[in-house]
């Protein structure tokens, strides 16, 4: 039986989908992030979290790790904030420093879907980016970053890491009918090093597409001679209270924007807080 075009019922993967990277501690931050894409957003587009806690209760995260007092993410105190996980030893500092890997299987190896880290928001059209990125040879698109962070403390007191390709994984643009990714398993995503995740190395080199700067601009890091139309508060963004470090006079309109936008939230008590 052929079906009319009216009897045809649209998917959700027909649809631009973004994966933010959820965290309890940051909901201010994941709720600025949504409400920049829907604001923005010339057409529909669906926003998920990668919600740890759900991932979990799927069973496909069981990742662990080791902390001061708890196996979980939430220090009791000053002296509790750092995760190190159990595989590389090594210390990570969000709940979803390797659940971002998952995309492709979150979207049933169909279509295109695009990752962001919480600290982020918009500042133009997020659809742009599904029109102008989707050279099928591709399997992911990123900003290849090139830079070494200075500062040896990240946010909640945790230890900033050096790495090659630090932040390429931090926003993310997924061909997830890839043949390339069916090198990524559910088990890789759960006992593989953060290295060799973030470092994309189920893939070619040549599989990897590159973004403009502007799409993942780093405050604190790229040029302010840069137009971003995504800003990213990689040293920690407007939400934390106790910011340790110098603002440079062209970043702080951009700490102005955020909080606009997060008083819009409040004043029309858009989401959850």
């Amino acid at each position: 039986m052929k079906l009319k075009k009216h009897m045809i019922k649209k998917n959700n993967f027909s649809i631009p989908t973004i994966y933010v990277g959820y965290d309890p501690r940051e909901i201010d931050a994941y709720n600025v992030l949504k409400y920049s894409i829907i604001k923005h957003a010339s057409g529909p587009i669906n926003v998920y979290p990668i919600d740890q806690n759900n991932l979990r209760r799927m069973g496909i995260y069981r990742r662990a790790w080791l902390l001061g007092s708890a196996l979980k993410p939430m220090p009791k105190n000053k002296n509790d904030s750092q995760q190190i996980d159990i595989f590389d030893n090594r210390p990570y500092s969000t709940d979803f420093s390797f659940s971002r890997f998952l995309i492709p299987f979150l979207n049933r190896f169909e279509g295109w879907a695009l990752y962001m880290d919480c600290d982020m928001y918009f500042r133009s059209d997020p659809l742009e980016i599904f029109e102008k990125f989707k050279q099928k040879s591709k399997a992911v698109y990123c900003v290849k970053h090139k830079y070494k962070p200075t500062e040896k403390i990240k946010m909640y007191g945790t230890k900033q890491i050096k790495y090659p390709r630090k932040n390429w994984s931090s926003m993310v643009l997924y061909n997830c009918s890839h043949e390339g990714h069916y090198n990524l398993t559910i088990d890789d995503v759960n006992t593989k090093t953060g290295r060799w995740l973030h470092n994309f190395l189920w893939l070619k080199d040549n599989e990897i597409g590159n973004m403009p700067i502007t799409w993942n601009w780093l405050e604190g890091y790229s040029s302010n001679r840069i137009n971003p139309k995504v800003v990213h508060f990689t040293r920690g963004g407007p939400w934390f209270k106790n910011l340790k470090f110098h603002l440079r006079k062209e970043e702080k309109k951009y700490f102005s924007e955020w909080t606009k936008l997060n008083q819009e939230i409040k004043r029309k008590k858009l989401f959850k807080t």
